[in-house]
């Protein structure tokens, strides 16, 4: 078999199975299956396929059409112009989370120390140390990681490693590691979906992505309101929190950082309400 057969018979599966860009991800399947780019294939539509090739690209087709993320079969995910090794154990970054990330640099001095709250892949904190480390001249401050999954930690000290970037991790709940007004910014992409909604995700996100991520209790806030709590304790006067939060959980959010400064909102692309900032009061 070629790859213009390949392509074209993954397509159809996929396309029969309902998933979502059928063409793209059969290229992006056969293109991991073959070990090659994506764009090998326009120049190379009659080459014939390796066996070992074949039975790989059956399998992958195969893991998707049960529900399997794409980058859950190829453990790779783009994030803010890099790659990111994802498991299993890890949620997928995702674009809106960018937009923490932007938020950070906006209001990050150079000495300021960062930590990220329940890194998971490590993608916000690995972006933060490279991109501060590309627009300062002095010397970046440090920038920590936290989870409680000892498997999450394994794949974002995997990532800092091959992405050269310096970033402790620290395994441990929320912020309880951290001496007090300790920390200049909190930033986090916090488990803030809530049970109650759990039946309502895709069966890609329902299925695979880890719960312990995805979930913030029945309202999806729990975790939110002991972060607030945490970051209340560790932060330094005037220092910064940072969160991703759910679209309709914005009006929540404010209420519980009434006691802190300059509180705001920002939307995404879409024009969702996706990232809250604050400031602890001197």
């Amino acid at each position: 078999m070629n790859v213009r057969t390949a392509l074209l018979q993954g397509t159809e599966l996929l396309k029969e199975g309902d998933i979502l860009a059928p063409r793209l991800t059969a290229e992006v399947l056969l293109a991991h299956a073959m070990r090659r780019e994506r764009e090998w294939f326009f120049g190379h539509p009659e080459e014939e396929l390796p066996e070992v090739a074949w039975i790989h690209y059956g399998r992958y087709l195969h893991e998707r059409l049960q529900g399997k993320p794409t980058q859950y079969i190829t453990h790779r995910q783009e994030f803010y112009g890099r790659e990111f090794r994802v498991t299993t154990d890890v949620l997928i970054p995702r674009p809106e989370t960018e937009h923490v990330v932007e938020a950070a640099l906006a209001r990050l001095r150079p000495n300021d120390m960062v930590v990220d709250v329940g890194c998971g892949s490590g993608a916000i904190a690995i972006t933060l140390a490279l991109e501060r480390a590309s627009r300062v001249l002095a010397t970046p401050g440090p920038v920590f990681a936290t989870d409680v999954s000892l498997p999450a930690l394994s794949v974002a000290a995997e990532n800092a490693k091959r992405l050269h970037a310096r970033v402790g991790l620290v395994a441990c709940d929320l912020l309880s590691a951290f001496p007090d007004t300790s920390i200049d910014l909190v930033v986090s992409n916090p488990p803030y979906i809530a049970l109650r909604d759990a039946d309502s995700l895709q069966r890609e996100v329902r299925g695979w992505e880890p719960p312990l991520a995805l979930f913030g209790g029945e309202d999806g806030l729990d975790v939110c309101r002991r972060l607030v709590e945490n970051a209340g304790r560790v932060l330094r006067p005037a220092g910064g929190l940072i969160l991703e939060v759910a679209y309709n959980a914005t009006e929540a959010m404010q209420r519980m950082l009434a006691d802190w400064a300059n509180v705001e909102v920002h939307c995404d692309l879409a024009g969702l309400p996706r990232v809250v900032t604050a400031e602890r009061l001197r």
